[in-house]
C-alpha cells in the first residue's frame, strides 16, 4: 500500500468560484487541488485528487482505493444526503474516511441536513472553506502513521 490519499469531490465542485461564491466563496477546485498539493507535500503523502457529477463514477473510485489507499477525503456534495449507494460503498472501504464540506450544513437547506456518508466518516469537517481539506489531510496523514 502506497502513502496516497484519495480525495474526492462530487457533484459540481467543478464550478467553484462561480456557482454561489456567498455561500461557497471565491476559490476554485484547481486552488482546492493546489491547496492538497502544497499540504501533502509538507506531510509527505501523495494525492489522488478527483470529481465527478457520477455516483457511479464516484463509487467505483471507492472501492478501487480499497486496500491501494492509506486514507480517504471526501467532499460529497449533493450526493451527501441522498446516496445509500455511495454509503455502501464507503462501508466496503477499509481506511479513515474524513467528510468534508466547504460550508456549513446546519446553516443550510433542511433537506441537507442529514448525511448518509456520516454513517461510514470517521470524522466530519465542515463550514471552514477550502481550509477543511488541509486539515483533513492532516488528520488522515496522522492516522496512518498510527
Amino acid at each position: 500500500m502506497t502513502d496516497t490519499i484519495l480525495i474526492i469531490n462530487g457533484p459540481n465542485l467543478d464550478m467553484l468560484g462561480t456557482r454561489q461564491p456567498e455561500v461557497y466563496g471565491h476559490d476554485t477546485l484547481e486552488d482546492v487541488e493546489a491547496l492538497c498539493c502544497r499540504t501533502a507535500e509538507e506531510v509527505g503523502v501523495e494525492i489522488d485528487f478527483r470529481q465527478s457529477d457520477s455516483e457511479a463514477e464516484i463509487m467505483k473510485w471507492i472501492k478501487q482505493g480499497r486496500g491501494t489507499t492509506v486514507g480517504l477525503l471526501l467532499n460529497p456534495a449533493g450526493f451527501t444526503s441522498t446516496s445509500v449507494a455511495i454509503l455502501d460503498s464507503l462501508l466496503i472501504y477499509d481506511r479513515p474516511i474524513i467528510e468534508v464540506h466547504i460550508s456549513p450544513l446546519f446553516k443550510r437547506d433542511d433537506f441537507r441536513h442529514p448525511s448518509h456518508v456520516s454513517r461510514a466518516a470517521a470524522a466530519k469537517i465542515e463550514g471552514f472553506g477550502i481550509r477543511g481539506y488541509d486539515f483533513a489531510l492532516r488528520k488522515l496523514t496522522e492516522w496512518a502513521a498510527e
